[in-house]
């Protein structure tokens, strides 16, 4: 028995890291756009010629017309679009949004730029939705999404292994959520001011976030004991914050890293976050909804479990009890 404990250390040691690096180095080593969307707005032979030198990069821009600047500023501001080209006859104008991800920002700038340098045409950059001053490089966003994440399945794990079931579990978990999203907001809104919008939306995003990862792992820890801790933890560690695309964007990451972190609470909330603290809540539904679906099947699994192990108990058989010996007469 000993000689199997000590195999199965070495060899469960080394398929971790082994995991624990793909899930983490593979999207960093291979981040670069794919499909990215790009307004393009101008005369039609200035955008014609843009998009020709574009389009070069094939499969990195999914680029989209609109009738003006205004109309492209629009798409940006609803975050259809990362960026907008304005093609006219003194140059190209770049309109960014570093809020939406200053890596995406940066890389524009820098392929624009060098399609124009090619063209003998200057760049103007405008930022049309900025990053707030206290975070130029926007990374205290994106190093929010680890804290979320293991605030969340710290809250799973402890509500289940200290036995609570049913409503209380559930109880203990949305107010745990709760709280955490209170005192989330109060350190990225209020003290470091990285975070913008309205405060109790934020506070809202913070508390729905770590409630879907909390849920979902306590949700199958209750359906399916240690083990459903265990797969739920790594589901969200593993998977959840290296595919969210916080630090850079879904579009960035190779696929389908990029689609499968968007359909797990941590990418989910991190998208969620920029639109309502920087877009007035624009493209804030699909995130809100994946969010809302893991935190309320979570807690219908919590449910479900509680009830399914009070049933067993309940019908398992009372053991046999010796009769009392008769008192003496």
């Amino acid at each position: 028995m000993d000689s199997r404990r000590v195999i199965a250390v070495i060899v469960l040691v080394p398929v971790l890291v082994g995991l624990a690096l793909w899930a983490f180095a593979w999207p960093a080593a291979r981040t670069a756009p794919r499909d990215l969307p790009l307004g393009m707005a101008g005369p039609p032979a200035a955008v014609a010629q843009v998009e020709q030198r574009l389009t070069q990069r094939e499969g990195a821009f999914e680029l989209h017309r609109y009738a003006d600047e205004d109309a492209a500023r629009g798409a940006i501001e609803d975050r259809t679009v990362y960026g907008a080209v304005i093609a006219g006859d003194r140059g190209p104008e770049l309109l960014t949004a570093s809020a939406a991800s200053p890596a995406v920002a940066q890389l524009l700038q820098q392929a624009v730029a060098g399609q124009a340098s090619a063209a003998g045409a200057p760049v103007q950059v405008v930022d049309v939705v900025p990053v707030p001053g206290t975070d130029p490089r926007g990374a205290a966003l994106g190093a929010s999404v680890l804290p979320l994440a293991l605030a969340g399945i710290a809250t799973g794990a402890v509500a289940t292994l200290l036995g609570l079931r049913g409503a209380r579990a559930v109880a203990a978990l949305v107010g745990a959520a709760a709280l955490t999203g209170l005192v989330a907001a109060a350190i990225a809104h209020s003290w470091l001011g990285v975070v913008t919008g309205d405060w109790w939306a934020v506070a809202g995003v913070f508390g729905l976030s770590a409630l879907a990862v909390g849920a979902g792992v306590a949700g199958l820890g209750a359906l399916l004991g240690r083990a459903g801790l265990g797969l739920g933890g790594a589901v969200m560690m593993l998977l959840g914050n290296p595919f969210s695309g916080a630090s850079s964007a879904p579009e960035m990451l190779p696929q389908p890293a990029g689609a499968i972190g968007q359909w797990l609470p941590p990418g989910a909330g991190a998208s969620l976050l920029r639109s309502v603290s920087f877009f007035d809540g624009a493209a804030a539904t699909g995130p809100a909804l994946t969010l809302t679906w893991w935190a309320a099947l979570g807690l219908a699994a919590v449910l479900l479990g509680g009830a399914l192990r009070q049933r067993t108990q309940g019908d398992s058989p009372a053991p046999d009890r010796a009769p009392a010996p008769a008192a003496a007469a």
